[in-house]
């Protein structure tokens, strides 16, 4: 088994030892996303729906890296700072997946990295 690291200039770059993402065995794997606007260190204003429409702004640049789309997702992970912005999340969320969304699993997180609403991870289907 071999693996592919994912790299793009369209999604915020890894600070640590973590990739954007890895294709194995046919599935792109996606590090969590938060909503860091790509090429700063800056986090979307806006509140939840500002946020989670970032990060998944951020998951499509990573998947299209890959060669892949969000048409393809098979499993989200959700992390939210507050499991009260769910319905407000909820919305924006479904935007990105209007037909045949993914399986998914939310969470209340206990603190998310650099003060973030929302973290997402999502692995998708490589064709």
């Amino acid at each position: 088994m071999s693996k592919q690291v994912i790299s793009t200039d369209n999604a915020p770059a890894a600070v640590g030892a973590y990739s954007q993402g890895i294709i194995a065995n046919g599935f792109v794997y996606t590090a969590g996303q938060i909503p860091l606007i790509p090429g700063t260190s800056n986090l979307r204003e806006g509140g939840i729906q500002a946020q989670t429409r970032q990060v998944m702004n951020n998951i499509t640049a990573v998947l299209e890296a890959a060669g892949s789309g969000m048409d393809k997702v098979v499993k989200t992970t959700v992390f939210l700072a507050d499991i009260n912005d769910f319905a407000e999340f909820n919305a924006v969320y479904a935007e990105f997946f209007p037909q045949n969304p993914p399986a998914r699993t939310t969470v209340q997180a206990g603190g998310l990295p650099v003060g973030a609403l929302i973290e997402v991870e999502a692995v998708a289907l490589l064709a």
